[in-house]
């Protein structure tokens, strides 16, 4: 595996090989630039940033790094399993750059660079428990029958007050108008021009990863709001939100701010989700969910066959906290079933009008707080296993998919059911990182149980 592999687009004059000469080449940048570390990112199993700060020089002579192979595991808690799986001996991993998404840092306080990082084992090939690689593995499949799948992620989160206590209720921010929103302001321009100076900032951050967004726009909830990014290899598109995510998080910050990425944070608001858009193209670039002669191909229909017929195993990765199924309610066009539809918004599976060169399902079941490589990975493995097997959709529902019987689960608990005992899931997305996953999850519900909350005070203190 070639260490300087690609170029990188915020280079420009670079063209970086593994050679003597562009190790020159970049350190003598870092130099110039006085860059002295860079943060070597990779996400875990939560989506959150790990990893490591690298001395610059170090980095351009493409000195190993490695990491503990558990770290991609880690819970939300911070706590690990300590299940067979991942050896008691703890063992080392390497964390590779993948030198095209190397690009100066938005939010350090000091001139610094970051680059995601592919975990790798030591004896060779991509760590089981690392999500990117779940995602490549994925779109490996797809290349060996001449495929590559397009996505384009929607995501959806609240900025709010910063606050440190837990047990208070999250609070709308207050704008240069001195006031906290206090109406839904749905696509309200004047809202978003409210918080200004963060909004400015955070456009720059995501310029400088070079991340590119059709539009944005202001949400139902209150403080809640929307930013499309553009269509794209998926292996990118999920680099994309990942450090999305992480520069909204930071940028809010330094506003007095929470970028709030939960699916569903305010119990009298909006959900948060991320709607994915996928296409899959042919090697000359066709789209082969239509035919010649525009009317929709049998793989588009498979396609959907394949989400509907897979996505209840799979839903604990679209929903992977036990805050996520509190956003599935009826008429909040957060999906309750797996009906699919043309320009239907209440189905989980939409079909926007488009031209037949643009044809595309929108995956509408991920929450804001999925992980976006296993999202994407989840539903396109769901996809490719409904082309294989020419899986037949049900028919379209076009009308009001809430008064059709509820088929997701309610509770994380239920879906951590779904998926243990599905043989596809492991098929789909490897036996060993589903066994991983389904050991953290189990672990961090558990530590949930343990919680007594405001509910459980409130009415059964009096009552019971």
């Amino acid at each position: 595996m070639s260490l300087l592999s690609a170029v990188s687009p915020s280079w420009g004059h670079l063209n970086l090989r593994d050679s003597a000469e562009d190790r020159e080449a970049l350190a003598k940048h870092f130099d110039e630039s006085r860059i002295r570390e860079v943060e070597c990112l990779f996400a875990d199993i939560t989506g959150y940033p790990r990893g490591k700060l690298q001395s610059a020089r170090h980095f351009a002579q493409g000195m190993e790094m490695r990491i503990a192979q558990a770290i991609p595991m880690q819970s939300v808690t911070g706590e690990y399993s300590h299940d067979p799986v991942f050896p008691e001996s703890d063992p080392d991993i390497r964390l590779v750059p993948d030198m095209s998404t190397l690009r100066p840092s938005p939010w350090a306080s000091v001139p610094r660079y970051l680059a995601i990082h592919d975990g790798v084992e030591l004896t060779g090939g991509y760590c089981d428990f690392v999500p990117r690689s779940v995602l490549r593995h994925v779109l490996e499949q797809y290349a060996a029958l001449g495929l590559k799948p397009v996505v384009a992620p929607e995501i959806e989160f609240y900025v709010v007050q910063a606050s440190n206590d837990p047990a208070h209720g999250l609070l709308p921010p207050v704008g240069r108008g001195l006031r906290p929103e206090v109406g839904h302001s749905a696509f309200s321009l004047n809202q978003i021009n409210e918080l200004a100076p963060f909004w400015d900032e955070f456009g720059a951050a995501l310029d400088t990863l070079g991340i590119q967004r059709d539009t944005w726009v202001h949400e139902v909830g209150q403080g809640q709001f929307e930013i499309n990014l553009m269509h794209g290899d998926p292996l990118q598109m999920a680099d994309h939100a990942f450090l999305f995510k992480v520069a909204a998080k930071e940028l809010a910050l330094r506003h007095g701010l929470n970028a709030v990425f939960m699916a569903k944070p305010l119990a009298n608001d909006a959900g948060s989700s991320m709607h994915l858009h996928q296409s899959v193209v042919d090697k000359q670039g066709n789209n082969i969910f239509s035919q010649a002669d525009g009317s929709p191909s049998e793989a588009f229909y498979h396609f959907i066959g394949g989400l509907q017929t897979y996505t209840p195993d799979l839903m604990l990765v679209y929903a992977p906290t036990v805050n996520s199924y509190r956003r599935y309610v009826a008429g909040s066009q957060a999906p309750i079933n797996l009906d699919w539809g043309h320009e239907n918004r209440t189905s989980s599976l939409r079909v926007p009008d488009s031209s037949p060169a643009a044809r595309r399902v929108e995956n509408r079941l991920a929450g804001a707080d999925a992980n976006p490589y296993l999202a994407m990975a989840a539903s396109l493995a769901a996809g490719l296993a409904g082309m294989r097997e020419k899986i037949r959709p049900r028919a379209p529902e076009n009308d009001d998919s809430y008064v059709q019987p509820r088929e997701l689960p309610r509770t994380l608990a239920i879906a951590m059911d779904l998926m243990g005992s599905s043989s596809h899931v492991r098929r789909l997305l490897g036996d060993r990182f589903v066994h991983a996953f389904l050991c953290v999850k189990q672990m961090e519900h558990e530590h949930f149980m343990r919680e007594v909350t405001t509910w459980e005070r409130r009415y059964l203190l009096p009552q019971v």
